[in-house]
């Protein structure tokens, strides 16, 4: 087992991306925000939440929403996945790795650029975390979101 990342790195990390670890945000309806099994941690679905708690990216990827949008949508839903892990974890300090990210986004009909989209969550978990945040990764799509959310983020994480 790898020793876990300092807290202090990873907030030092967000911090020269001008990025804070925001709260862990509740289920919008009757299911968990994360699983730990054992010594890993499974997101739920996060969403692009805005400052004001209402979404900030709605709307269909490559017609509502440019690629660049829809990659914002992906970063911001991977630093509530950050969260969530933290909060799972109890501290930083007891992350170990992330392992995998899964996406699914909310595009229009014959938007294939979905890969540039999603990485704006990997871009943002490799910065962060490094080296302990390479991981494998899953990318699908619907023609129907929740709340017509831009995208889901699902975070994979080893913990101590």
């Amino acid at each position: 087992m790898r020793d876990p990342i300092p807290a202090g790195s990873l907030v030092e990390a967000l911090g020269r991306l001008g990025l804070t670890l925001p709260h862990a945000p509740h289920g919008v309806a009757d299911y968990e925000a994360y699983s730990v099994v054992g010594n890993m941690v499974y997101t739920s679905g996060q969403l692009p939440w805005g400052p004001d708690g209402q979404l900030a990216f709605k709307g269909k990827i490559g017609s509502v929403l440019t690629p660049q949008q829809g990659y914002e949508a992906c970063r911001l839903s991977a630093l509530y996945g950050l969260a969530q892990i933290v909060d799972a974890a109890g501290s930083p300090d007891r992350i170990v790795r992330l392992v995998r990210v899964d996406g699914v986004l909310n595009v229009a009909a014959g938007f294939i650029d979905t890969p540039q989209v999603l990485d704006g969550a990997s871009n943002l978990l490799n910065t962060v975390l490094g080296e302990r945040g390479r991981h494998s990764r899953a990318i699908s799509t619907n023609p129907e979101m929740p709340l017509d959310c831009a995208c889901l983020v699902y975070l994979w994480a080893e913990i101590l």
